[in-house]
């Protein structure tokens, strides 16, 4: 069982689901983005996605748009994100999963990408642009070599035949986007989004994480109630955005992942 499998079953013997927070790597700088990992860490994640910024983010909202900017402006790279990431290791031990575009990927060279990956301490990779049937033959191979989950997208658009392509094709767990359209916060979840988390589930043998839009407890408990695990990512890049001048900005951010995972640990999924 990989490290992210080992988390989510954790997560099921506490009979709840997993918190997953996300955050643009080397935002706003990658000393202060390696300090806030931990932060996200001590806040009480048990799994933690960190974005590689990328130029033409088409699936991320204004929010996580200008994260990215913020990190490219700042000079950040892949290669000094997985870097960063190797020296967070000595300090943290939750699961990381790297969430990249794949032009990235492809300009550092797959193969590269996939061997640094796993040296650095890098659980997962989540290739937002990649869908499973383009990845045969290369860069999921690659990653399963090396030791590093493949994580694949569904959405409430998926076909029963995509449904079927991307749980044989992924490893670790699989990412629900719980709507159509960009990353960002909503005030409401769909009231169709529970009922096609269940049918989902009953397709899927690996754990199935819902993001995209959840930003409060209230949608973090109700998610959590049909999910094995819950990501929140645009509200906690505003938070870093709206306090990334101050010296406490690592205590707010894991004060707010403790907020926000407070549902999880107070009602147990049944």
């Amino acid at each position: 069982m990989s490290t992210i499998g080992a988390a989510f079953a954790r997560c099921r013997e506490e009979k709840r689901a997993a918190f997953i927070p996300y955050l643009t790597g080397g935002d706003p700088d990658l000393e202060t983005s390696a300090n806030l990992i931990e932060a996200l860490a001590e806040g009480g994640a048990d799994l933690i996605e960190v974005g590689v910024p990328f130029s033409d983010p088409i699936a991320d909202g204004p929010v996580n748009q200008r994260a990215a900017v913020r990190a490219l402006e700042a000079g950040v790279t892949l290669p000094g994100i997985l870097e960063m990431i190797a020296r967070v290791r000595a300090r943290v031990e939750t699961p990381i999963v790297l969430f990249s575009y794949f032009n990235p990927l492809l300009a550092h060279g797959l193969q590269t990408v996939a061997e640094q990956a796993a040296i650095s301490g890098v659980d997962g990779i989540l290739c937002v642009d990649l869908p499973p049937d383009e990845a045969d033959g290369g860069f999921r191979e690659l990653c399963g070599s090396a030791g590093v989950d493949s994580i694949y997208l569904l959405s409430p658009t998926s076909t029963p035949e995509r449904v079927k392509i991307v749980a044989e094709a992924s490893s670790g767990f699989v990412y629900y986007v719980s709507r159509t359209g960009v990353t960002g916060v909503q005030k409401n979840l769909t009231g169709e989004l529970q009922r096609d988390v269940k049918k989902i589930r009953r397709r899927v043998d690996l754990p199935l994480a819902v993001g995209f839009g959840i930003s409060s407890p209230e949608q973090v408990a109700a998610v959590g109630k049909v999910a094995d695990g819950v990501v929140v990512g645009s509200a906690l890049v505003r938070l870093v955005e709206e306090n990334r001048g101050r010296s406490d900005l690592p205590e707010l951010l894991a004060a707010e992942v403790e907020r926000l995972a407070a549902p999880l640990h107070r009602s147990r999924r049944r």
